[in-house]
């Protein structure tokens, strides 16, 4: 896809991995839909970014903001050509320590919040004769169990199960999706599971820019699911 002008839809941009992201897509000149619970964030990243960047205050678990804001934004002759579904919460605990409300936030977030908007989304991908494409975030422990992360594994796992079948229907449509695991990330997202940033880990920029190769490839060419690792995932010695 060559990405100039087109259309995306961002969510959890406010933060981390979503930040840079946004920030990778506007160097290719992108214009994209900002989606993020924090509006001072969301406002600060506009005037940093440009007009490109569209600050949307939106909270992905509930179903009828998102529906309204989908159905006042686009139309028929205004379609996202990307959806990225970077949003997500983690919270890593023992499994009789893990609270109900700490499960449902993380389900509500990273599984239904996903659903929401792709459904819509996915809705108005299907009446483009161009190629789309949907990047789901999902993680390297969506593919292998870590202890102490019950809730947070099993929506990754969701996630992986969720872009497996998404794919194999949307691929008709000329609408390609592709399942991103990323392991340790340089953020603060691991550090209620006493795992803390180092230099070792990978770094959000560079995840932002291996995505935008995945969205520059020729439309005849689909990386459905794509693993990436620190290469030493051991802090450096001092």
């Amino acid at each position: 896809m060559n990405l100039e002008n087109k259309i995306a839809v961002l969510t959890g941009a406010s933060k981390g991995l979503g930040n840079a992201i946004a920030k990778a897509l506007i160097n290719k000149n992108v214009v994209v839909y900002g989606l993020a619970r924090n509006e001072i964030i969301l406002n600060e990243m506009k005037k940093n970014l440009g007009n490109n960047f569209h600050p949307v205050q939106l909270d992905i678990t509930n179903e009828v903001a998102i529906s309204n804001w989908v159905k006042n934004t686009f139309q028929e002759n205004y379609i996202p050509d990307i959806l990225i579904n970077n949003a997500g919460v983690g919270s890593f605990h023992k499994v009789d320590e893990t609270t109900t409300d700490t499960w449902l936030s993380m389900i509500n977030t990273n599984l239904n919040g996903m659903f929401y908007i792709t459904s819509k989304i996915a809705a108005l991908m299907k009446k483009k004769n161009s190629s789309s494409h949907i990047v789901n975030i999902g993680s390297i422990i969506g593919k292998v169990g870590r202890a102490d992360a019950t809730a947070y594994c099993t929506t990754k796992f969701g996630v992986q199960g969720f872009s497996e079948s998404l794919y194999l229907e949307l691929r008709p449509f000329n609408i390609k999706v592709t399942c991103m695991n990323p392991g340790s990330i340089e953020t603060d997202f691991l550090q209620s599971s006493g795992i803390h940033a180092h230099s070792n880990m990978l770094h959000a920029e560079d995840l932002a820019n291996t995505l935008v190769h995945i969205l520059e490839t020729p439309d005849n060419m689909l990386i459905n699911d794509i693993t990436i690792r620190p290469l030493n995932p051991k802090a450096p010695t001092q």
